[in-house]
């Protein structure tokens, strides 16, 4: 995306593989979600398994230690024009699907065509930016609208490529439960819907001998577990169900892992430094409805949220408070805008938050009890402004008289200790915050159409951001559902600011537009901001090894082996 890629041509294997890594053995892993009804993860409808990247490639592969570098994959040649408003790739010869169909230029153009208009909304959103396709044997020429997203090249390669075949027999729009054949290294065997699924490495796998796979997909099996919530798969953990857990509780890393499966040595700590953004992780207000379309009242709640209290009494002081949407990286605002912010921020003072302008917004500090009375004083101004004031029930009600009621929607039980922890600081300003936990297909149908008050929600972040932004706060995806506009921004100033990272010619140019649009979306008061780690603590299998190089996105548990 910027600079020259890491790896040079004729490359051997990435840095962060053991390319004499043994095959063989059995990887299981639990689920992150609860739940699958579906094995086509192209499409909106029903919920698609965990580990669908095993069976589907695209034409390139990511780099794991690299901002953003893809080297070639179903594509043997890619050329690019510098201006980066058409990039061409060729067909590598080989190349097959599991049923043994070899992968044909066409499978390409249908990829791009049925994504493009029946896909899910991020793939919608990318691929219509291609203006037309030019086909010559093996190669395909994607011209796009404009230069102006300088990151569609890397998009339209990262584009999975799927077998037409299949399902122009077997139809596309639907949710369906019949293995589909990729051309990856993976394919389905065993499907228990809902509970399990397994994936079988294809001994015929074309790609196997390609340097970019060189090391990596070493295990013959790798199972997914479904739970149906945190709980369930803690305790599986315990029974030696699944090999791999990452622990994003520190009170649970300290007080839950003296069982006997640790005691006697089957399973093993351990501790990585993170390397990567870490993103935001926040109680998010829907802006979409009252009373959090006031940007006063979500400010006032944000300073009833007592972070240091709960770090230190709920995780043994293990997190860092979140302040930026491109936290832990050189993204991240801070202090007074540049030259280059003021820039681009200064045409639109008038509709932008005012403190945009000033120091970059961070969560209202905590230390002692003073301060917390002195927040919350705070917040009933900012409330009382927005027509909000306490009733002789000492309950907080508007003009109308109606009470200030509100849902915290969640999904795993783990939260609901932070969740009522913030909602008895609420109860002290008239505010009653009721907490609801339901189960993950429950959640992630109201989260996809918007229908809840607030959630909590981690926002990935990558050391090179661009087009996913639209996604998560662009204002033409505030009503699209299944976007991840979660909390509703609609602002032009904020679509400005992606539209400059997605033109970024230089490193600078990004980092200017990134640390601009962190500002915006802080000052506006769009979530409460929660929490990161400076660790990724894992709880594996003792019988697993890894490669002595860990990339900075961190793990990639399918370049690790099993000892014998």
């Amino acid at each position: 995306m910027h600079g020259e890629p890491a790896y040079p041509p004729g490359f051997p294997h990435f840095g962060y593989v053991d390319p004499a890594a043994p095959r063989g053995g059995t990887l299981t892993l639990a689920a992150q979600q609860g739940s699958f009804d579906s094995l086509n993860p192209f499409i909106f409808r029903g919920q698609a398994a965990e580990g669908w990247r095993l069976v589907f490639e695209a034409l390139t592969k990511r780099s794991q230690d690299e901002p953003f570098s893809l080297y070639g994959l179903i594509a043997e040649e890619v050329e690019m024009d510098p201006a980066r408003k058409w990039i061409r790739f060729r067909l590598r010869q080989g190349a097959r699907f599991a049923d043994g169909e070899p992968v044909k230029v066409h499978d390409i153009l249908w990829s791009w065509e049925t994504l493009r208009d029946s896909g899910r909304p991020n793939h919608r959103l990318y691929y219509k930016e291609v203006a037309r396709v030019e086909v010559d044997g093996r190669d395909v020429t994607f011209h796009f609208r404009s230069g102006d997203n300088r990151e569609l090249p890397m998009l339209m390669a990262l584009m999975p490529v799927l077998p037409s075949h299949w399902f122009e027999a077997n139809g596309f729009d639907r949710t369906t439960l019949t293995p589909i054949p990729g051309s990856g290294p993976y394919e389905v065997g065993r499907v228990e819907p809902g509970r399990r699924i397994e994936y079988l490495r294809r001994e015929d796998y074309w790609g196997r001998k390609l340097n970019v796979n060189r090391g990596d997909y070493n295990f013959d099996r790798i199972i997914y577990e479904f739970f149906r919530d945190g709980t369930a798969r803690f305790e599986s953990l315990k029974a030696g169900v699944y090999d791999v857990h990452y622990e994003d509780d520190p009170a649970r890393w300290v007080e839950s892992y003296d069982f006997p499966a640790m005691r006697d040595g089957r399973f093993r700590r351990l501790e990585l430094p993170m390397k990567r953004p870490a993103g935001m992780r926040g109680f998010v207000f829907n802006t979409r409805q009252p009373p959090f379309d006031n940007p006063g009242v979500r400010e006032a709640l944000t300073l009833a949220f007592d972070f240091e209290w709960a770090n230190e009494n709920l995780y043994y002081g293990a997190y860092r408070r979140n302040e930026s949407y491109f936290e832990n990286s050189d993204l991240a605002a801070s202090g007074l805008p540049d030259a280059a912010q003021r820039r681009l921020l200064e045409p639109w003072r008038s509709e932008a938050p005012p403190d945009t302008f000033g120091p970059a917004v961070v969560p209202p500090p905590t230390p002692d009890a003073a301060a917390r009375r002195e927040n919350l004083r705070r917040a009933l101004d900012l409330l009382d402004e927005a027509g909000w004031r306490i009733g002789t029930d000492r309950a907080l009600r508007n003009a109308d008289g109606r009470p200030f009621a509100f849902e915290i929607l969640l999904y795993q039980p783990d939260q609901e200790r932070l969740a009522l922890h913030f909602a008895r600081s609420l109860e002290r300003l008239g505010i009653s915050a009721d907490v609801r936990t339901v189960d993950p297909a429950q959640f992630e149908r109201r989260r996809r159409g918007f229908e809840f008050d607030m959630i909590i929600n981690h926002w990935y972040q990558s050391l090179s951001p661009g087009s996913e932004q639209w996604y998560y706060w662009g204002s033409a995806q505030a009503d699209e559902p299944a976007s991840r506009n979660y909390a509703g921004v609609r602002s032009a100033a904020v679509d400005e600011m992606v539209a400059r990272m997605t033109a970024a010619a230089t490193r600078d140019e990004l980092r200017a537009a990134s640390r601009s649009l962190d500002r915006l979306l802080r000052a506006g008061r769009y979530v409460i901001p929660l929490y990161w780690e400076p660790a990724v603590r894992m709880i594996v299998d003792s019988g697993l090894r890894r490669p002595g190089e860990t990339p900075v996105y961190g793990p990639v548990l399918t370049t690790w082996w099993r000892a014998e």
